[in-house]
């Protein structure tokens, strides 16, 4: 295992979704954007249009390398040295608000000292949380992570729950899942096996997306509901450009702009001091969107 195996891997990996993605829908298809990074590297970027299901989508996949810029370097405190990274990431905004967005990333990033690691994660930010979907998803994944440690779901869902919580707001961007980083090992066979799940994580998107597409998309929906979703979408627009790491990374290393924006849903929208109705839908996913809840068993 090297970088350039992990790196094949991740493109196998981004052509296999984008299969299992324009299947579901039906109607849509991905336009590949090919693009070079100056300082070294580049990437294909694939945005979803004119789907059935998906109103917009994005599956990115990466391979930048160069000099590590000094604020990557303080913000994660290391020496300095070039760096490599590797990697998939994906959002995809669905049409009907019953049909939740969905996050995923797996990547991997080395130094021309020695260090490297691996890190990733996928998400559910529904717009409307149904508890039955909710169990789904985290038992799907509690699933993937008991295959390799059964210490890895509650330690990375606990990350998760803190890692994708908008600060401002006190409320978490969804339902969770998972969420990991620096994952390492100094041993060959450790590695390939924090290797193995990582990969693992990435072909799990497909199945339990195309359930959520499949189950939900024919759901009734009308313009109340529209707009909640745009509320929701706005509360995502502010996590991913205040707080994620990865935005941040890509931004600072540099990195194309229109693929890392790729993440921003098609609209959204503000409302000043908007409440939810008492009793309604909305003050219920209002009242799910707390840390440290086990969804499983809920």
């Amino acid at each position: 295992m090297d970088k350039l195996s992990i790196t094949e891997d991740f493109r196998n990996i981004q052509d296999h979704i984008c299969q299992e993605l324009e299947l579901e829908d039906g109607q849509g298809k991905f336009k590949e954007d090919l693009w070079k990074r100056p300082e070294g590297g580049g990437g294909r970027t694939r945005i979803f249009q004119g789907g059935k299901i998906i109103e917009k989508g994005g599956v990115a996949f990466s391979a930048v390398e160069g000099p590590t810029p000094e604020k990557i370097l303080k913000k994660l405190k290391l020496d300095k040295s070039d760096f490599y990274a590797t990697g998939v990431s994906i959002v995809l905004h669905p049409e009907n608000p019953m049909v939740p967005i969905i996050h995923m990333n797996i990547r991997y990033f080395e130094m021309s000292n020695g260090v490297k690691w691996f890190g990733g994660g996928i998400d559910l930010t529904p717009h409307y949380v149904d508890k039955d979907d909710a169990r789904f998803f985290h038992q799907e994944v509690k699933n993937t992570c008991d295959r390799f440690n059964p210490d890895y779901y509650p330690k990375f869902k606990k990350w998760a729950d803190d890692y994708f919580f908008i600060k401002h707001r006190n409320e978490t961007r969804g339902i969770g899942g998972i969420f990991f980083d620096r994952l390492s090992s100094s041993k060959p066979e450790e590695m390939e096996g924090i290797f193995s799940f990582v990969k693992e994580v990435g072909y799990l998107f497909p199945n339990v997306y195309r359930y959520f597409m499949g189950k939900n998309h024919q759901m009734a929906f009308g313009p109340e509901h529209k707009k909640w979703q745009a509320l929701r979408r706005g509360r995502y627009v502010e996590f991913n450009l205040v707080w994620d790491a990865g935005t941040k990374f890509g931004l600072d290393t540099n990195g194309r702009t229109e693929s890392i924006l790729m993440s921003m849903p098609p609209a959204a929208n503000w409302e000043y001091m908007h409440q939810a109705k008492p009793g309604s839908a909305e003050m219920e996913t209002l009242s799910l969107l707390k840390k440290d809840i086990d969804w499983i068993n809920i």
